[in-house]
């Protein structure tokens, strides 16, 4: 399966596409440009997606793997539909703003271009997972984990009137290939 999977979305494009999006400024051009690239996905893509990720969760002790659970379908599949339908219906052109942080978008794209795409052990999925997570980041400006999702401790992602906050924001330096390192959140207080 991982064979089919690098063919339908092998890791060279992925460096390729995030090579191109380093001339972005705009974030109605970067939603667009995802847009395009994630529509070039079919229903069978997206299912091959789907199965890797069951797997993954699947893999966690219980109960946190069904706690966590919702918080992966939003954070993989609720931004994914949101940038298409989005994209489909034209309010992408009404995001006049340029990217908040543009030298953190310009980080992003290039570790994704120095192999981020594949660290998550398979090609395909981490391209996927790379460009949703663009979108929610440096788009919409939100946490690359979807607000409310549980981490162990017991700890969440927090909206809070000053912004957004993650318990694992500053944990995850160490891990070269995190969205961790790019995403908006504060990290929180933790004990």
């Amino acid at each position: 399966m991982a064979h089919i999977m690098e063919q339908v979305y092998p890791a060279e494009r992925t460096r390729e596409v995030f090579s191109r999006f380093k001339d972005i400024r705009k974030k109605n051009e970067l939603a667009e440009a995802l847009a395009v690239e994630l529509g070039r996905l079919s229903i069978f893509d997206l299912q091959k997606v789907s199965a890797f990720v069951e797997n993954e969760i699947n893999k966690l002790p219980s109960p946190y793997s069904e706690m966590i659970h919702p918080y992966f379908t939003e954070q993989l599949f609720g931004s994914y539909f949101k940038l298409m339908r989005m994209y489909g219906e034209g309010s992408i052109k009404n995001i006049k703003e340029d990217i908040k942080d543009q030298k953190t978008f310009l980080e992003y794209c290039a570790m994704v271009e120095s192999g981020g795409d594949g660290h998550l052990g398979d090609s395909y999925y981490g391209g996927y997972y790379h460009l949703v997570s663009c979108f929610t980041i440096f788009v919409l400006d939100e946490p690359g984990h979807p607000v409310g999702m549980p981490f162990p401790g017991g700890f969440r992602v927090e909206r809070r009137p000053e912004g957004f906050y993650c318990p694992i924001r500053d944990k995850e330096k160490d891990v070269l290939f995190s969205i961790c390192n790019y995403c908006p959140a504060k990290q929180s207080e933790v004990p």
